[in-house]
This record gives C-alpha cells, structure tokens and sequence, in this order.
C-alpha cells in the first residue's frame, strides 16, 4: 500500500510533468488535446497481438479501430487499400526499423542510404540489422545532396539501394524529394531500389503543404511512418507504420500462439494508442488536420517573422513548422526545452501558443 510520502511523490511528479509541458518548445510534442473519455479503457487489459486484419482467438483488444487508422492513413498517403498493409508501432523508432527490415528482407546484399541529417534512429535500425550503409551528406536546408548520392551509389551500382527518405529532419525539417532519389540511384546506374519515408513529424500535414514534396506510395516510396504523439498528441509515444503487402509477405510468420499471423517487429502491442489515435483523427478528419496544420504554420510564421525583427537570424524551410535558430544559450535552452546541436530549433506543434513565442522572443532579446 502506498503511504504518504509514496503519494506525495505521484503528485510532485505530476506537478513537475504538467509544469514541463507549459514550457516545451524544441521538441515535435503536440498538446492542448483532451482524451478524457478514454480514460475509462485504462480500467482493461489490451493486447494487439498479431497482424491487426488477420483472424484470431484472441478478443482483448482494439483491432478493429487499429484496422481502421491504418486505412485512414493509407488514403491520405494514397496507398491502394488492396496493395496496402500496416500496424501501430510504439514510435517512430520501431517505424523505421519495419522499414528498414522489409527492404533488407527484399535485397539481401543491399546497401543502406541516409543523409547524415537523419534521425539517429536510423542509424540505430541499420546496425540492428546489419545493413552496409553510406552516410550521404544534407544541403543547408537539410535536404539530402542527390549528387553525392548519386556518387556514392555509384560505388555499389551491382548492389540494390535501400533508402530512408526524410520528410522533416530532426532539426531543420528538411525533406527529401523521392522521385529526384530515384533519379539520382539511376543515374548511378543502381535500378533494384527500396524507399522508406521517414515522415514522423510531417506525416499528418505533408499532404497539405504547398509546396508540396513527393513522398507517398503514388510517388513511388514502398512504406512509410508518422509518430502520433508529435502532431496528434497522443498522451505517450505512438505511430503508424504502412508498407506495400508484397514486401510484408517475406516477413509473415505464423503464431500457433493465437492462431494468427504476425508480421509486426513487436508482437505484443498497446490497444490503448490505436483508441487515442482512432479518437484523434475520427475528431479531426482530413480537413481538421489541415486546418490544424495551416494554424502551426501561420504561427511558426509569426516567429520567424517576430524573431528576425528583434535581429535574431530565424528561419524555417517552406511551410515547415520547425524554426531554426543560431545555437541558444544554456538556460534558455533548459527553460524551453530546446534541442541544439550546430542549430537550435523550435517546433511550433498543435497547442503552442502565440504567447509562448511572445514569451521565447522577449527572452532571447534579454539573453543577447
């Protein structure tokens, strides 16, 4: 049983948790969103084991909604629903590692390709996996060099390519154009290609951004994911993993366990997140999350626009959400929360107020 001071400590940490996220600017984190009517699902066991349409004896959980979030991303990111698989992963993590897996399971002796602008998760993935790789380098923006692609490919020209695309990178929202990657490999005289997005960020709103960077299936990538806590909300870390089902059979395995295949990298998965993301976009639909989308763009405007006045060197890639900094000083990076590396940044999410970038303004004019 608890006793007092076990309390106390719940509640301090509450406190601290709901203080932090008052002040919380450098990371994609959307908040502001209320999932309180779900709540009473926490009172339930869940388990979304196995392949989320396949038939099993297993009933306790949320596979039906699963089902459905699947299909509503797969329209927005214009798969063929036939053609089409996915699953709810436990972030974007697990994502690319899927990705990743079904283009090593397809081309063996393949080579892996990133930017060194990619998210760390990747480079994570591809030693898990074992897969050779090149570190391609980034523009300024932090698009991919699809020169310096072209010439490292050209190394492995006998040997498929197995390519995260990034649509948004960590730091600078950078997107990388699939069709000028597919050009860039052929020329290269590489011809067995392999296209993952990396889309956790962006996913949601990529589809409404003008302009606009091919990264879906019409435009030739074979999966992609999105985080769901970085735009939706999600009250803990989530995402959305889509492939084409050709490169899923090679990894489908059968569970005597439940009686159902499994092609998910986890097996056991949370029933809570597909309820908090089904709940997210059945609220929202496409038009909610556009205007969603052109709302955080017209404020990550507003701070460029009230950094560079106050002689702050601000700047954001075209309709990105992410604003990019010269590196900030300590204290103000821990108050806000602001990741730095060569640059800080600020991402202006779902929830992030003006008075916040207001606050953020005042403080750097003070800190210079």
């Amino acid at each position: 049983m608890l006793d007092q001071q076990h309390k106390r400590r719940i509640d301090d940490l509450f406190d601290a948790m709901n203080a932090a996220n008052e002040s919380f600017l450098g990371y994609p984190f959307a908040k502001g969103f209320s999932y309180e009517s779900l709540w009473r699902f926490m009172t339930v066991s869940g388990n979304n084991f196995g392949d989320p349409f396949g038939p099993q004896t297993y009933r306790v959980n949320s596979r039906l909604l699963e089902c459905e979030v699947i299909e509503f991303f797969a329209g927005l990111f214009r798969a063929a629903p036939s053609e089409t698989w996915g699953y709810i992963t436990s972030g974007g993590t697990e994502g690319n590692t899927y990705g990743l897996y079904l283009g090593r399971e397809l081309f063996p002796n393949g080579v892996a390709y990133f930017s060194n602008d990619t998210h760390y998760s990747v480079s994570k993935a591809v030693r898990l996996l074992r897969l050779e790789h090149a570190v391609v380098q980034a523009t300024p923006s932090g698009e991919i060099a699809y020169d310096d692609l072209a010439q490292q490919a050209s190394r492995f020209r006998r040997r498929p390519a197995i390519v995260v695309a990034n649509i948004g990178t960590t730091m600078k929202e950078g997107k990388d154009d699939v069709s000028k990657v597919r050009q860039a490999l052929h020329s290269a005289g590489v011809e067995e290609v392999y296209i993952h997005s990396d889309a956790a960020l962006c996913g949601p709103y990529a589809p409404f951004q003008s302009p606009r960077t091919p990264f879906d299936f019409v435009d030739g990538v074979d999966s992609i994911m999105l985080s769901g806590h970085k735009f939706f909300g999600a009250p803990v870390p989530c995402g959305v993993v889509l492939a084409r089902k050709q490169h899923v059979q090679r990894v489908l395995r059968t569970s005597n366990y439940v009686e159902s295949a499994d092609a998910t990298l986890s097996g056991s998965r949370s029933a809570y997140t597909p309820i908090v993301l089904w709940y997210a976009i059945r609220n929202l639909g496409a038009d909610g999350i556009k205007r969603m989308f052109e709302q955080c763009e017209g404020l990550a405007g507003y701070a460029v626009d009230q950094l560079s006045a106050s002689g702050i060197s601000a700047w954001r890639n075209p309709s990105a959400l992410t604003v990019v900094l010269p590196p900030v000083e300590e204290c103000l990076g821990a108050k806000w929360q602001i990741m730095t590396q060569d640059v800080s940044r600020v991402v202006v999410t779902p929830g992030t107020t003006k008075k916040q970038i207001d606050a953020l303004v005042e403080a750097m004019k003070i800190d210079r």
